[in-house]
C-alpha cells in the first residue's frame, strides 16, 4: 500500500540527501551518463554546496562498450571544478548479454587495446587494486580501498518505477536507521548505498532537468529522434540486459561507435540483422512446436551453451512451473522463459520481475487457497482462466455467478 505526502518528490529528495550529509562525512555520486544519475548529481550538488562540503566525489565505473555521447557527456561533468573525479576505466569482466556464446566481455584488456571503443582518458584512473574483476563487486572493493577509515555513502539513480522488485525492495526493510531506500554495502566500514530518488516517476525526472536547465545526455536525443519512448530509453553499456535493444539504433545514432562495437562484442552484429527477435519472445508460437513449454525447451538445449546455467535455468523451471497451470499464467511463465533465454538474462532478472508483478502474485495466492475479493479486481484477473475464476467465486461468493 502506497501512502502519499504533502509533499512533492524534489522536496524530499533533497530532505533526504540533506540527511545523509549530516550522517556521513564522505558521501559520493554514482555517476553513468543517465537522466537518473544527472539528477542525483545535481540535487547533491546543490546540498554540498549549501553545507560547504565542495568537491563533491562522483564515481563512475566505465565499461567501454559505451554510447560516445555518453563519455563526452562524463568528461564535461568530470571537469566540474566542483567535483572530485573518480573516473575508473580499468580491466574488468562484465557480462554480454548480446551473445550466447561468449559470456562475458573484458572491458579495458591491454592485449586489445587496439579495438578499444573509446580510448582511455587522461584523468581516469587505470589500474584495478581492488581485488575483483566482476564489475558487481568492484563498488563495495572501491569504497574499502578508497574510503577504508570513513564513514561513507553511495547515492545512486534507482526508482522502483521500473521495477516491482526495487519497490519491495526499498520499501520494507530499515537499511540504516530508518532509511528503507537503501542496503548495506560494507557494515565493516560502515559504506552504504541510497536511492533518494526511489520514487520519483521519469516524467518527475525530466521535468526536474527541464525546469533547472541542467546539461544532460545528448543520446536520449538521437533515442528521441528515432521513436523510442522516453520510458524506454536505457543508457548502459550497450550489451547490457537492459539495454540491448539500444544495439539496434546505435548504427543510425553513432555509426563510428557501431563500427567499434561490431567488431569488439560478440553477438551485437547478430541482434542488429535479426532485431528484436534475438532477445525477444516472438508474439506467435512457431509452427514447429505443440507450444510454448517446447519451445523453451528447445531453445535452452541449443542456445545456452555452458552446462552450469543450463542447470541452473532447469532448477529454476523445475521450481517454479507447478505454481503456474492454468492455460492463460502458463504461456505467460514460459513466455519470460524464453526471453531469458534469449537474453542471456542467468541472473534471473526478468524471473524475478515476472512473480512480483500484482496479477502473478494473485495467482500464486489462489494456488495456495489464500483468496479474497481483491483478486476479482479487473487488473488482475485476466491471468486467470475462466475455470479458474468460476472457482474463485464458488470459493468467496458460493456461486460462480458474478455478484454486485
Amino acid at each position: 500500500m502506497r501512502i502519499y505526502r504533502n509533499k512533492n518528490v524534489k522536496d524530499a529528495a533533497i530532505e533526504r540527501i540533506n540527511y545523509l550529509f549530516d550522517e556521513f562525512e564522505n558521501v559520493v555520486v554514482g555517476f553513468s551518463g543517465g537522466k537518473d544519475s544527472t539528477t542525483v548529481l545535481n540535487l547533491a550538488l546543490k546540498v554540498a554546496e549549501e553545507k560547504n562540503r565542495l568537491p563533491l566525489s562522483v564515481l563512475w565505473i566505465d565499461q567501454e562498450a559505451e554510447w560516445q555521447g555518453t563519455v563526452d557527456y562524463a568528461k564535461k561533468v568530470f571537469q566540474d571544478k566542483r567535483i572530485k573525479p573518480y573516473w575508473f576505466q580499468m580491466p574488468m569482466v562484465i557480462t554480454n548479454n548480446a551473445s550466447s556464446y561468449h559470456r562475458f566481455s573484458y572491458c579495458w584488456n591491454e592485449k586489445e587495446k587496439d579495438k578499444w571503443i573509446h580510448p582511455q582518458d587522461e584523468m581516469s584512473l587505470k589500474e584495478n587494486k581492488y581485488g575483483t574483476e566482476r564489475f558487481h563487486n568492484l563498488f563495495e572493493k572501491i569504497f574499502a580501498v578508497e574510503f577504508k577509515n570513513q564513514k561513507s555513502c553511495y547515492l545512486a539513480g534507482v526508482r522502483t518505477e521500473e521495477s516491482p522488485k526495487r519497490f519491495v525492495a526499498l520499501t520494507n526493510v530499515a537499511a540504516y536507521k530508518w532509511i528503507t531506500w537503501g542496503k548495506v554495502l560494507n557494515k565493516k566500514y560502515e559504506h552504504y548505498t541510497f536511492y533518494p530518488i526511489y520514487d520519483w516517476s521519469y516524467t518527475d525526472v525530466w521535468k526536474y532537468i527541464n525546469e533547472n536547465g541542467i546539461e544532460y545526455n545528448k543520446v536520449y536525443d538521437g533515442m528521441y529522434r528515432h521513436g523510442i519512448t522516453v520510458q524506454n530509453m536505457r543508457i548502459s553499456n550497450l550489451h547490457h540486459e537492459t539495454s540491448i535493444q539500444s544495439l539496434l539504433l546505435v548504427q543510425e545514432i553513432e555509426p563510428q561507435t557501431w563500427n567499434k562495437i561490431v567488431d569488439r562484442i560478440d553477438g551485437a552484429s547478430s541482434i542488429k540483422h535479426i532485431k528484436l527477435n534475438s532477445f525477444t519472445c516472438p508474439k506467435e508460437l512457431p509452427y514447429m512446436f505443440a507450444d510454448w513449454e517446447e519451445y523453451a525447451y528447445y531453445l535452452a538445449e541449443n542456445i545456452i551453451q555452458e552446462d552450469k546455467y543450463r542447470k541452473q535455468l532447469f532448477s529454476k523451471i523445475d521450481a517454479k512451473k507447478g505454481r503456474y497451470i492454468g492455460d492463460n499464467i502458463k504461456h505467460k511463465f514460459w513466455k519470460v522463459i524464453i526471453n531469458t533465454i534469449l537474453s542471456s538474462d542467468f541472473d534471473f532478472t526478468k524471473i524475478a520481475n515476472f512473480e512480483i508483478q500484482p496479477e502473478i502474485y494473485c495467482y500464486r495466492r489462489y494456488r495456495k487457497g489464500d483468496i479474497d475479493k481483491d483478486i476479482l479486481n479487473p487488473k488482475y484477473i485476466k491471468v486467470f482462466t475462466e475455470e479458474e475464476i468460476n472457482d474463485i467465486k464458488q470459493k468467496i461468493y458460493g456461486t460462480d455467478k458474478a455478484i454486485n
